[in-house]
């Protein structure tokens, strides 16, 4: 266990620095887009690119962590590499052959589609959205084949390539928008996503070859590892299908509202910076390991809880006090990173107001992967699949409700955040309450460290705007570098105080 644990923690590092990086480069991403694009054309951007998301996720992503991940690492663990790169290159010509269809019907039917997705579109603005959207079908083919090979790296835990992917995707994407939005406007971010996604694609070839993995297509559509993988994946194809409506809903519904589209996608990825750094990134680190432990459904449950419940705990321990943090300075964060260029004050009090009912729902977020992959490593996709479908359901019909109330606070597209949050918060209660039918929870043990890092949240989230307030009261925080300094020595402040008393606590997450 020893060896183990440790290959989990130092991939957990490797995925921490490199999601970090990459979501700092998503910020500055956004930063650029928000500055040098009108964010009623931003609208255009966000919307094209929901249907080829909606493709790949349900076709592609969710087969990969819920399904290719477990039945590759047991044919490696069971039948040798030979066997388990004959099931990659069966499984990803499947795949790649799945995703061209769809593709090319998609390309036809776009007109037709686009105009449910966005009915409040006038004519020029949804011909501009549909010609985006076909443009931007070639990224789901490159990332089909990338996707698969950080699947194979993950399961040979390999994580350097698949985490610099990401980094080198968002860099094109700025780059393009840095060089060529003043000319090509929309089209300069559009160029930067095909590029980034080749290039996400061409980062990992060399380290999955290095691995054994030979990039040749397989026409093996009756491979028994492929057929179990298909089986596998469509419970989970499902839920993701169902995320993907709530996407469609909520894109819907913010068309109504010019520039709704762009200021809900702002916020909700500002949000989701935490909860994939400290949650995603775990999860991920540790599903390889998770998956070795189980086979044909037999557990080993005392080394499974082990490995659960260390994760669990340092997300708890990152995301607690990052929720707390995000809620107090979600104005701050979004006049830093969006308030430029064409994005307005009346667009930045929006974008605040969202970022504050999202940020309520970054630790459910932040578990709810590891809870999810739990599953999967069982090779149970079906859970995960109805607990996502019942709370994406949820978050649909509150996010009409309160998008569309008579109050202020909720009208709008912080209506819709506060719908998605109520969904992810049940998403989260569903799976927690099933997954201790598998896995061992002290919860006394629990109780007493969730209490300690709540005191050490709220003595930290004091700190934090106390110091807030006095730079207000000493320097003018309508100046941008005077505001970067109320940010910065806020949150380090409350970095200080939060971890130095975790230190004091003896609380093991930062001694380890």
């Amino acid at each position: 266990m020893f060896v183990k644990e440790n290959s989990v923690r130092g991939a957990s590092i490797i995925l921490v620095i490199t999601l970090a990086l990459s979501n700092i480069l998503g910020v500055i991403r956004d930063h650029f887009l928000a500055q040098k694009i009108p964010t009623d054309r931003l609208d255009i951007y966000f919307a094209a690119f929901r249907l080829p998301d909606l493709i790949f996720n349900v076709l592609i992503l969710g087969s990969i962590a819920a399904a290719f991940v477990p039945v590759y690492t047991n044919y490696l663990r069971e039948k040798g590499e030979d066997e388990a790169r004959k099931l990659a290159q069966a499984t990803i010509t499947v795949g790649v052959c799945a995703i061209i269809i769809c593709l090319v019907i998609l390309y036809f039917i776009m007109p037709y589609v686009m105009h449910l997705l966005v009915p409040s579109f006038n004519v020029l603005k949804r011909a501009e959205t549909i010609r985006m959207a076909r443009w931007l079908l070639l990224s789901p083919l490159f990332f089909t084949i990338s996707y698969f090979l950080g699947g194979i790296l993950n399961s040979h835990k390999r994580f350097l390539a698949y985490s610099i992917a990401p980094l080198i995707y968002n860099f094109s994407i700025i780059v393009s928008v840095i060089l060529f939005a003043d000319r090509l406007g929309v089209e300069a971010a559009v160029i930067g996503v095909i590029i980034g996604a080749a290039l996400h694609l061409l980062i990992q070839l060399p380290a999955a070859i290095k691995v054994g993995f030979v990039p040749w297509p397989r026409f093996d559509f009756a491979h028994s590892g492929v057929r179990r993988i298909v089986k596998l994946m469509v419970p989970r194809a499902i839920g993701l299908g169902a995320n993907q409506l709530l996407l469609v809903a909520f894109t819907v519904l913010a068309s109504a509202f010019p520039g709704a589209i762009a200021i809900y996608t702002f916020a909700d990825n500002i949000q989701t910076v935490p909860s994939v750094i400290f949650g995603t990134s775990f999860a991920t680190a540790v599903f390889p390991t998770l998956a070795s432990l189980s086979h044909d459904k037999q557990v080993d449950r005392d080394a499974f809880s082990h490995f659960f419940t260390r994760s669990a705990r340092a997300i708890l321990f990152l995301l607690i006090p990052a929720s707390a943090v995000t809620i107090l300075l979600r104005a701050q964060v979004v006049r830093l990173i969006l308030g430029y260029g064409f994005f307005s004050w009346a667009d930045t009090r929006v974008a605040t107001a969202t970022l504050g009912f999202f940020a309520l729902s970054i630790l459910a977020q932040g578990l709810i992967p590891l809870l999810a992959r739990s599953f999967y490593a069982m090779q149970n996709t079906r859970t995960p699949m109805y607990a996502s479908i019942t709370s994406i359901f949820i978050s649909i019909v509150f996010g009409y409700v309160f998008s569309r109330s008579s109050v202020a606070a909720f009208a709008g597209v912080p209506g819709l955040a506060l719908g998605f949050t109520i969904g992810s918060w049940l998403n989260f209660f569903i799976l927690f309450f099933l997954i201790q039918k598998k896995v061992t929870v002290n919860f006394s043990v629990l109780f007493y460290f969730l209490a300690k890092i709540v005191l050490l949240t709220i003595v930290a989230a004091f700190a934090l705007q106390l110091t807030k307030e006095t730079v207000s009261i000493y320097f003018d925080i309508d100046r941008v570098r005077f505001l970067a300094l109320q940010t910065v020595l806020s949150f380090a402040i409350a970095t200080v105080v939060y971890f130095g008393g975790a230190w004091l606590l003896k609380i093991k997450e930062i001694r380890s």
